[in-house]
This record gives structure tokens, C-alpha cells and sequence, in this order.
């Protein structure tokens, strides 16, 4: 391939891309920097296949050495399994490019994307998916592109007009109230995916509007490299076979499919109907031509075919959906809360035949899950997973690490409710959330959302508004559309989309956009918005008649954490020598304590009076004792010239024996005994923090001051006095010097023999 490079203008800044310099035996490769993020991006055409589907592979490899990191473990230098991030990146690319490829076209297709170098300001995903759009562009694999893509943020501030951010920078898009990445043809929008703080839809119109103008421009530069170095496509044809097979079963078979219909209507995957359905259908065509060269994978294509056609007449004609609901009708909503008894949290959501099972586990703060890519470490204290094992489709099949599907629908809802978690100062947990699929017929991961809205309430935590998630439906031709709320799974694969939304009643906080079709006008966006919002506060209200508030307790198995901050000088004396002191506070409380840089000490234990027994402790270790204050203390040990009490948890003084009595006192344990509770009174704290205790009180302590025999002088003033050399000590100390001086000038003497 011819080499050359270009620069397209990225929402204000140059996005670099150099084609043919690398990976040259790729069918298409582009070198794409922005900043000093660098994406190498390859695309291979591989041979035709006879799947009846179009094999198409995305693979978003991460290295750490793109931000000059080595990988932390001791063990293991060599990155690993794709991170959950890298699947959700690939996962983006491949929703934005998947509806452009022509539905005859089914050679396998591989996408790799690589990071080679990042700046922790321009993310290597925009860069990527535009890069993505080029490479496929000029190459001869036939696709209705190309895209661009661009990620919009929204910042309002407060006394002042709000702002839309477009390509915002790492640090810009953690003070916007909107991370929305769309992907667009020059006027059609093909994919969205989103995570807000409850902002209203007009809003979100107006920022899909704004992407449109930017994602244009990229648009227009690729045609123009296109035209540069573009190869030609390949031209696809329909399959004659497959287009005879379907004229047949419209012709003699409609009813058999209607029935198929209803009976796929229960179901998110085809079942033994279909099966019945193939084997009858190839049997009948094989008696008839026993030459024919019918096979029963195109049988169970045309099925598909023709029954999705029906569907989408029948929905756009008559406005009769399979399972004979309206429109806007949502399936029945059954909710139940508190429903596992040693969880910290549950429910369950069920709506239609898709049910979902809520969990939430809380932990303490060193739960939290830490995450390593090339941008650095980060940490995670609210972690959503999701889980669809096979029995949810009526199915058998592999179990084992999550698939992608179940990785992007547990970031999906895990999206949908980050922005009603409380901050850390306000509910010092972990929270981690698992969604247990249990049946599945369309929009799993908006159930899971639901689900997880009142497990979060049951195991009182204090959102801060209830959220629930629905998806909209599309049937469309040239004419018109019809959107549909809460699809079913047949009318999930029959139709133009699956528009998932999840919010509060105040605004959206997740969308996530499919697409099989070349794309959604701004018009149909701003319909599907009205719908999803009103199905949303439906919702909502049916969620909250079952739990109206969160509450007010946690579950009596949830561990007990408290927070308090300590002065950054005193951390030292919490922690000790070695640990010595925070780990007795650990053991003897059976709490956990866990003390950060700034101050902030964070208790957690299974049960509050060991933990309120640990904050205690830690407060009188780092609280100031005044000279005059009074304790009752317990004599921990006992020495020829005083005994140390403690006064505090952890924190002792000493009573000399002269402020033991007013008598003389020759032997402490003539007075005091180890375990005795004894009252005694700060004397003095001296230069080092040391306190000095006195057991005598009111005209007693007057006396203190008068000697009384030979042990008037107490024993922190005998440390200070200066130490006295013995005659002998000195004399050794001259006499070696006197050798090394001989040795430095003569050299050491040597053995006689």
C-alpha cells in the first residue's frame, strides 16, 4: 500500500494518520497519533466462510509499556488476559463499525487494535476508533463508511451557562457531568455509549447534535484519504440458493413460520420448534427433487429471513407485536427485596420472562479492586458484575471466565448506578453487586439494573436516587418507524436496535445504542429519549411501591466500618515501631485498622463493639493530654523507681515513687500492685512527650516538690544528666588511638612468623 499520511482535525486538535509505514503484510494498517498517545491499528481480510453470520473479530490489546510501566507482580511480567477495559474498547469499535458491513458479505474480518504509547490526557479510544474507520476505509473489504467518532462532556457550573466539551482531555472529563462517546456517518448516528449524572435528555440531544458537526469533518478527511490511496472494494452478491429457498417457504410454509413465531415469542434463542420447522421443510424438498441442492443451513436461514420479515410487517402495518402487546406497553413487573437472609443485600426483578437476582456484598475500604493499565493504577470501591449462564437461554453451554457480552452488560449497569453511589466520606464501604441472570428474553442487563437499584436500598445503602433502565425497539422501512418499548429477544433480532436507557426520574445516568441498521436520524433519537423516559418513571414507580426508601440499618452480617482522621503527626505513634502498635490494636479488638497518608483512619469489624473498642484506642493514642487532667488507670508495670500506668488505650505515664506518698516510699510495690486501678494525676509532660504522673492530689501534692530522702531526684533527670566516664574506659580509648595513628603511618605490624 501506498504510503502517505494525513491530518484530520479532531474537535480542535490533529489527529496524525500515517498509512503503510507498518505491518505492511496487513491488508490495511494506520499509525494514528493525537498528542503523545500512538495507536497502531491492523486490519486482515481473511478467506469466505459458510457461517450464517459475518465473522468479524475486534481485539483491543492494552501494554503497559505504552506508559512506561512494568507489570506489578512479582511473578508475572508479561501482560495478561485482555483487562475488562480493553474488552469494553474493542467491544465499542466493533458496535460502531459492525452495521456499516454489507449483510452478503461474510469473509472473516480481523480488527487489532494495539496502544503503544499514551499521555494520560488523550485517550487512546477515540483515537483508535477513528483510526479504525481509516484502516477499514481504504482497504477493498466492502463497508458503508466511513465514521468518525468523538467523545462529548458537559460541565455546568454553578452561577454560570453551561458548556458541551468536545474531545475533552482525562483530567477535563472528570469535572463534566457527561462521558458520551458517538460514533457517526456524516448524518446518521451509529453507536452511543454513555455514563451521566442524571442529565435530562434535551441535554443529551443537544450534545449528539454537537458530535454530528465534529464527527463530519473527520468523515470528510477520510473520504479524501480514500481517494488518495484507497483500494477497490469487493463487490458481494446474494446467494441464488438462499433467495430460491425463501421464495419457497413464502410461498408454501408462511403458516408454519407464523406458528414458529408464537412459539419463539417465550424464548431468546431458537428451540426444538425450530429444529421441527428445518428437518420438515428439508425433507418435504427433498422428496419433491431428490437433485436439489437444498442444505439445512440454508433452510434455517431462510426461516430467519422470513420470519423477521413478518414480524417487521406486522409491527409497521398493523402495529401488532408478536406477543400482541401496544407500542409503548411494558411486560409485567414483578419485585421482591430481602429475599436471601445472610446477604448484606438482595432482590429480585422480573419483567416478562427476564429475571434477574441482585446481591450486594459491602466490605471494607482495602477491599476495594485496584486496576493496572499503561495510564496507571487506579482503584474501584463500587464494582458491578454480571452473570448469564446457559440455563437463562434454556440452553447447555461452556462455564467459565465471563464472556464479553457478560463483561459489557455488567459495565453497562455498573455505569447506570455509579452516578447515585455515595461518596466514600458519606458511606465508607466497598460495595460490590452481582447480577445473577436467571432467565433471559430481552434486555437482561436494564433488569439487572433495576434488580440492583433495590439491593443497593435493601442493604442500606444511601443512594442517592433510585434508578431503573428500559430498552426501545425499532422497526423501520423507507417510509416510516415504529418504535417499541421493553423488546423481547425476537424483537430484539428482528429490528433495526436495541436503545438501552437507565436513569432517575431527574435525568439519564447510562445509554448504550446497537445498531443493524446504517444508522438513527437525530429526529428518531429525540422520539426514542420521550419513550424511554416515560417507561422509566413507570418503572420507577412500581420499584418504589415495593421499597419506597432505602434502609436505615444495615443487615445485621454486614461488617461495621467507621471513619476518623487523626493529625498526619500522629501516625507515627498509631502505627509504631514496626507496626508494633496498630497490630495489637488489630488483635486484642479483632477489628481491622487501616491508616492512609493524609490522617484518615478507616475501623471496620464484623460486630460494633470491637470496632468502637478500636476507634477508642485510636483516639487516645493520638489525642493531646494536658498537664492537671486526671485518669483512672490501670499499673501495667512495675520498676525499682516507679510504675507505668496506663491512662489510655495504649497510651502509659509513669509515677516516680516519690509522688507515690507522701512518705518515703523504698519499694513501688509496697504501694501499688500490676492490675490495680490506681487515680492518678498529669504532673508533667516533658521535651520528649513523655508524661509524668503524680498519685497525689489537693495539699498532698504541694509536697511533691519538697525532698524526701534519697530518691527526691526522679529518673527522667537522672537521664539527662551527663554520663561519666570510668578512669579505665578512657585509658582504652587513648591507647587505640595511639595505634591507629602508628598504623596510618607506618602500616599495621606484621606477623613475625
Amino acid at each position: 500500500m501506498k504510503q502517505t499520511s494525513k491530518e484530520l482535525d479532531l474537535a480542535g486538535k490533529k489527529l496524525t494518520l500515517q498509512i503503510g509505514n507498518l505491518a505492511q503484510q496487513a491488508t490495511s494498517s494506520v499509525l494514528a497519533r493525537l498528542g503523545d498517545t500512538v495507536v497502531l491499528v491492523t486490519v486482515v481480510e481473511g478467506g469466505p466462510t459458510d457461517l450464517d453470520y459475518f465473522p468479524l473479530s475486534v481485539e483491543y490489546v492494552e501494554r503497559l509499556y505504552a506508559g512506561g510501566r512494568i507489570k506489578g507482580s512479582r511473578w508475572v511480567k508479561r501482560e495478561g488476559r485482555p483487562s475488562d477495559e480493553a474488552i469494553l474498547a474493542g467491544r465499542v469499535i466493533d458496535r460502531s463499525i459492525r452495521p456499516l458491513f454489507p449483510k452478503a458479505f461474510k469473509n472473516e474480518v480481523q480488527i487489532i487494535v494495539t496502544v503503544l504509547s499514551v499521555d494520560g490526557e488523550n485517550e487512546p479510544d477515540i483515537v483508535a476508533l477513528n483510526a479504525v474507520s481509516a484502516a477499514i476505509a481504504i482497504s477493498r473489504i466492502p463497508w458503508n463508511g466511513p465514521i468518525g467518532a468523538v467523545r462529548m462532556g458537559y460541565v455546568k457550573e454553578n452561577g454560570s451557562a453551561a458548556e458541551f466539551l468536545a474531545n475533552p482531555t482525562s483530567s477535563e472529563i472528570e469535572l463534566s457531568e457527561l462521558d458520551m462517546v458517538v460514533s457517526q456517518t456524516k448524518d446518521k448516528t451509529v453507536m452511543i455509549e454513555a455514563g451521566a449524572l442524571q442529565v435530562p435528555e434535551d441535554v443529551l440531544v443537544e450534545a449528539i447534535k454537537r458530535a454530528q458537526v465534529e464527527n463530519e469533518k473527520i468523515v470528510s478527511a477520510i473520504e479524501e484519504l480514500v481517494k488518495e490511496v484507497g483500494a477497490k472494494k469487493l463487490a458481494t452478491t446474494e446467494d441464488p440458493l438462499l433467495h430460491e429457498t425463501i421464495q419457497i417457504i413464502e410461498k408454501s410454509y408462511k403458516e408454519d413460520v407464523q406458528a414458529l413465531i408464537k412459539s419463539r415469542v417465550d424464548k431468546e434463542s431458537g428451540g426444538d420448534d425450530t429444529g421441527d420447522l428445518i428437518n420438515k421443510i428439508y425433507d418435504d424438498q427433498k422428496m419433491k427433487n431428490k437433485d436439489t441442492e437444498i442444505d439445512k443451513k440454508q433452510v434455517a436461514k431462510a426461516i430467519e429471513y422470513v420470519m423477521f420479515k413478518l414480524i417487521r410487517k406486522d409491527v409497521l402495518e398493523k402495529k401488532h407485536r408478536p406477543d400482541g402487546r401496544g407500542m409503548d406497553e411494558i411486560r409485567e413487573i414483578d419485585t421482591k427485596v430481602g429475599i436471601l437472609p445472610r446477604t448484606h443485600g438482595s432482590a429480585l426483578f422480573q419483567r416478562g420472562l427476564t429475571q434477574a437476582l441482585s446481591i450486594v456484598t459491602l466490605g471494607s475500604p482495602r477491599m476495594e479492586q485496584l486496576i493496572e493499565s499503561a495510564e496507571g493504577e487506579e482503584s474501584k470501591r463500587y464494582i458491578h458484575h454480571y452473570s448469564g449462564l446457559p440455563y437463562s437461554f434454556g440452553q447447555t453451554g461452556r462455564v467459565g471466565t465471563p464472556s464479553r457480552r457478560e463483561i459489557g452488560h455488567g459495565a453497562l449497569a455498573e455505569r447506570a448506578l455509579k452516578g447515585v453511589i455515595p461518596s466514600q466520606n458519606e458511606f465508607p464501604y466497598t460495595i460490590r453487586l452481582v447480577s445473577e441472570v436467571l432467565s433471559q428474553n430481552g434486555s437482561s442487563s436494564m433488569a439487572s439494573t433495576c434488580g440492583s437499584t433495590l439491593a443497593l436500598m435493601d442493604a442500606g445503602v444511601p443512594i442517592k436516587k433510585p434508578v431503573a433502565g428500559i430498552s426501545i425497539g425499532m422497526m423501520s422501512d423507507e417510509k416510516s418507524y415504529e418504535l417499541l418499548t421493553d423488546i423481547i429477544g425476537l424483537e430484539d433480532f428482528s429490528g433495526d436496535m436495541d436503545f438501552k436507557v437507565a436513569g432517575t426520574d431527574t435525568g439519564v445516568t447510562a445509554i448504550q445504542v446497537d445498531v443493524k441498521i446504517p444508522g438513527l436520524t437525530q429526529a428518531q433519537i429525540k422520539d426514542i429519549f420521550e419513550a424511554s423516559k416515560k417507561a422509566r418513571l413507570s418503572i420507577l414507580e412500581k420499584m418504589l411501591s415495593v421499597i419506597p426508601t432505602t434502609r436505615e440499618n444495615l443487615s445485621q452480617y454486614a461488617p461495621k466500618i467507621e471513619m476518623l482522621n487523626i493529625p498526619v503527626d500522629k501516625i507515627g505513634e498509631l502505627i509504631g515501631p514496626g507496626g508494633k502498635v496498630i497490630k495489637n490494636i488489630i488483635s486484642t479488638t479483632g477489628a481491622t485498622v487501616d491508616v492512609e497518608d493524609d490522617g484518615s483512619v478507616t475501623v471496620s469489624g464484623t460486630n460494633e463493639e470491637s470496632v468502637q473498642k478500636a476507634i477508642d484506642w485510636v483516639k487516645s493514642l493520638t489525642r493531646d493530654v494536658g498537664v492537671g487532667e486526671t485518669f483512672e488507670g490501670e499499673v501495667k508495670r512495675i520498676l525499682p523507681f516507679g510504675a507505668f500506668v496506663e491512662i489510655l488505650p495504649g497510651k502509659e505515664g509513669m509515677v516516680h515513687v516519690s509522688k507515690m506518698s507522701t512518705e518515703f516510699v523504698n519499694n513501688p510495690s509496697d504501694i501499688v500492685e500490676i492490675g490495680q486501678k490506681v487515680k492518678v494525676r498529669v504532673a508533667e509532660i516533658d521535651d520528649q512527650g513523655r508524661i509524668n504522673l503524680s498519685m497525689l492530689f489537693g495539699a498532698d501534692a504541694e509536697k511533691e516538690k519538697e525532698p524526701r530522702g534519697p530518691s527526691n531526684r526522679n529518673f527522667e533527670a537522672r537521664e539527662r544528666e551527663p554520663r561519666r566516664e570510668h578512669p579505665l574506659s578512657m585509658q582504652f580509648k587513648r591507647e587505640r588511638q595511639k595505634t591507629w595513628q602508628q598504623n596510618k603511618r607506618f602500616g599495621p605490624k606484621k606477623p613475625r612468623y
